[in-house]
């Protein structure tokens, strides 16, 4: 099995309790490795794990796991577990995985997890939705779409993800979060397979010829993954379709990094907002 043979690869380093008394990785952590994976499958597929299982009213169990050793891996190593689900049953998902060290194939993994109650207790049916999803992402297509709009489009999702991530998580003021541009920017939010929101921003202009994109959130789940990405891409089309010259924005401190993958560059001081350090950062069009 090659690592081409994988749309999804999860990149691991092995870390020192990982390693036994022979200088190698302990047999066990390989299925951990297997188990990392699948989190960052599950991100790559844009859904949200928990939220997923409760709206299709199941879980995922493991009932199959099997490993084949062909070369160890040391303390330090940079890893690649490749995975995919490989066919799916009535009730049962069937996954093939992995762990290379550069080209090479270090172990091979053959899972097989079934969709059962919530309890475990009795097997059901692989809900169809589900099984889009993944055919859909290893068939090579896209597993989510962002919607440009206005509020009254678009607020309720865009409302529910800026409440969950800035009022409840990051505990800015509910007053400092709403204001009235809302009503006239362009809004865009990402959806996944299933409908779910999970990712926003807003567009709105700053001065002539300058464009502002503010309020970007990504859930939690989703962090790390492409989805606050294909927002930030949207939003700079429909900037440069409306014939802005420049955008800029105020980007929180930990989010200085993301903003600068997307061309963004800092200009002036730090300087604090709704008690968060952020950087006003600016790209041409």
């Amino acid at each position: 099995m090659k690592r081409s043979d994988f749309r999804f690869v999860e990149p691991l380093r092995v870390r020192w309790a990982e390693v036994d008394a022979q200088g190698i990785v302990f047999n066990a952590h390989y299925l951990s490795y297997v188990d990392t994976a699948m989190s960052g499958y599950w991100r790559a597929l844009a859904l949200p794990y928990a939220q997923t299982m409760q709206l299709l009213g199941g879980d995922l169990f493991v009932r199959h796991a099997a490993l084949d050793y062909r070369a160890p891996a040391r303390n330090d190593d940079r890893l690649d577990v490749g995975l995919k689900v490989r066919e799916f049953g009535r009730s049962s998902m069937k996954v093939d995985a992995a762990i290379y060290r550069g080209d090479e194939l270090l172990v091979l993994a053959d899972m097989v997890y079934v969709f059962a109650t919530p309890d475990g207790a009795e097997a059901q049916a692989v809900p169809d939705a589900l099984r889009r999803v993944v055919q859909a992402y290893e068939a090579g297509q896209p597993v989510v779409e962002v919607a440009v709009g206005a509020w009254a489009e678009l607020g309720e999702a865009a409302g529910a993800i800026r409440r969950e991530v800035f009022i409840e998580e990051q505990r800015i003021p509910a007053e400092l979060e709403w204001d009235e541009a809302d009503a006239h920017c362009l809004h865009a939010v990402a959806r996944n397979g299933f409908g779910m929101p999970l990712a926003t921003g807003r567009l709105l202009e700053h001065v002539p010829g300058v464009a502002k994109v503010g309020r970007m959130a990504v859930l939690r789940p989703m962090r790390g993954s492409r989805v606050g990405a294909m927002v930030l891409e949207t939003l700079m089309l429909e900037a440069r379709r409306l014939g802005y010259r420049e955008v800029l924005l105020h980007a929180q401190i930990s989010a200085e990094g993301f903003y600068r993958r997307a061309g963004f560059v800092p200009r002036g001081d730090r300087f604090d907002e709704a008690g968060i350090q952020h950087v006003e950062m600016v790209r041409a069009l």
